[in-house]
């Protein structure tokens, strides 16, 4: 695939990629990573890019470089700042399933006065869709409004969307606390055909909104679950 100066340094981006695949269970805990001709090719960058970038995973703990066997995946976890609990696809990926991104639309949204979102956000913010895929299987179809604050790049490539919690951590912003809602709804034309379900079929719906330190709104998320395919599952350690 390929990845621009535009987006920062290239061993950075690889970094972010590589780590974003382990998450997602494409590299199983304990699974070897591509070597590095391997992901020399796929990138279209040096050795000394490969190297650095496998070297901030390592620094990481997620992958070790064995003598003879290759660069192992050594963990597959994320360290959360919000609260003691998993992420869902945290606790899929540990269970053996394996997740994939796939970007929808990316634009930019100018919001109608008076209406929520430009009081959430002001004149404008970030439209994100993105669906979900439980091995290989349509499972989530996101919507995610996000704030003119987050730098979420200039390119955005078709499977290897960059983890929107990551990019607002990089620009600086800390996400003090979250707030869900749950709601029972059914699939319409649109969702239905996108999750691969009849029109009509019963899905879990979830709002989310992500707040800052000072109580100001950084993304507003709608999601449709396709329940039947995999429960809702929330973990928390006491």
């Amino acid at each position: 695939m390929s990845i621009t100066r535009k987006n920062g340094p290239l061993y950075l981006q690889i970094k972010k990629i590589i780590k974003d695949r382990i998450l997602h269970g494409v590299y199983p805990l304990g699974s070897h990573i591509p070597s590095e001709p391997q992901l020399e090719q796929e990138f279209n960058v040096s050795k000394m890019t490969v190297r650095n970038a496998i070297q901030e995973l390592y620094q990481e703990g997620y992958v070790e470089k064995r003598s003879g066997v290759g660069t192992i995946v050594t963990r597959n976890t994320s360290f959360s700042k919000l609260s003691k609990g998993k992420l869902f696809t945290e606790i899929l990926v540990e269970e053996g399933h394996q997740i994939r991104k796939r970007h929808l639309k990316t634009e930019w949204v100018h919001n109608e006065p008076d209406s929520e979102l430009f009081l959430n956000f002001g004149e404008r913010c970030l439209l994100i869709e993105r669906l979900y895929l439980l091995d290989g299987s349509p499972f989530i179809y996101y919507t995610h409004y996000v704030s003119s604050l987050v730098d979420m790049g200039e390119e955005f490539d078709s499977s290897e969307l960059p983890s929107l919690y990551e990019r607002i951590e990089e620009s600086q912003i800390t996400l003090e606390n979250f707030r869900d809602r749950f709601l029972a709804t059914v699939a319409n034309e649109e969702i239905a055909s996108l999750l691969e379900v009849s029109a009509g079929t019963p899905l879990l719906k979830r709002l989310r909104s992500s707040y800052d330190q000072t109580g100001s709104i950084i993304e507003y998320s709608i999601g449709y679950y396709n329940t039947e395919l995999q429960h809702y599952l929330i973990s928390y350690d006491a």
